[in-house]
């Protein structure tokens, strides 16, 4: 490992360190350093990727990250973000909670991630990945219950794979995202069969799965 490398836990450790009481996206732009996409596709896809309660984050975080994922498309070398978005803040208190559960996912990703089939940074598999993000993106944009989270882990793990250039990664990341498109899609079929409440069975039935 190279001395100087830089985790993606370290670099949100890093982040929370910087003075002020908020934290803006023009803050995590100015810090992303070589990390560029990578770590820009991670920090706006965690409000929705885990388990902590984040209102409101999805739908603006989403359009974002559609941007991103078409200037990968394009083949932009370092990502830009409007000056809106820029201006665009969280509270450090906030940011806290959120980046204090992804370093407790990161402890046991960052153990099995490394620089492997580096086709992951070449002009067709930056092409590959910004499709798949923007389409991610655009299922945590949709108002429809239950379709956030595994869109957004999708986009943080290729966020993870950018950052330490493993290509792996990234076709785990893919996998993940054929299972979230399919669960998407029979989220569709609830709505349109059984309505709301067939959706709201098949939440409570999860909840179930989860506690016990």
């Amino acid at each position: 490992m190279d001395p100087t490398h830089r985790s993606l836990s370290d670099s949100l450790k890093e982040l929370l360190a910087l003075p002020g009481d908020r934290l803006s996206v023009r803050t995590i732009a100015d810090q992303v350093g070589d990390k560029g996409f990578g770590l820009m596709l991670a920090i706006l896809s965690l409000p929705s990727a885990l388990p902590v309660p984040a209102p409101g984050y999805s739908t603006p975080f989403g359009i974002l990250l559609v941007l991103l994922g078409t200037q990968l498309l394009v083949g932009r070398p370092r990502p830009w973000l409007p000056e809106r978005a820029l201006r665009k803040e969280v509270s450090k208190e906030f940011a806290g909670k959120i980046f204090g559960a992804a370093t407790q996912l990161l402890k046991w990703t960052e153990r099995l991630i490394r620089p492997r089939m580096q086709w992951i940074n070449s002009t067709a598999g930056r092409t590959f990945l910004g499709g798949i993000v923007i389409f991610m993106a655009a299922l945590m944009i949709l108002p429809i219950p239950m379709t956030n989270t595994f869109p957004a882990m999708v986009i943080f793990l290729i966020g993870v794979s950018l950052s330490e250039d493993d290509g792996l990664a990234a076709i785990f990341a893919f996998l993940i995202g054929l299972t979230a498109a399919a669960f998407y899609f029979y989220i569709l079929y609830l709505l349109a069969t059984l309505g709301v409440d067939g959706v709201l069975e098949l939440k409570e039935w999860i909840k179930g799965l989860v506690r016990s």
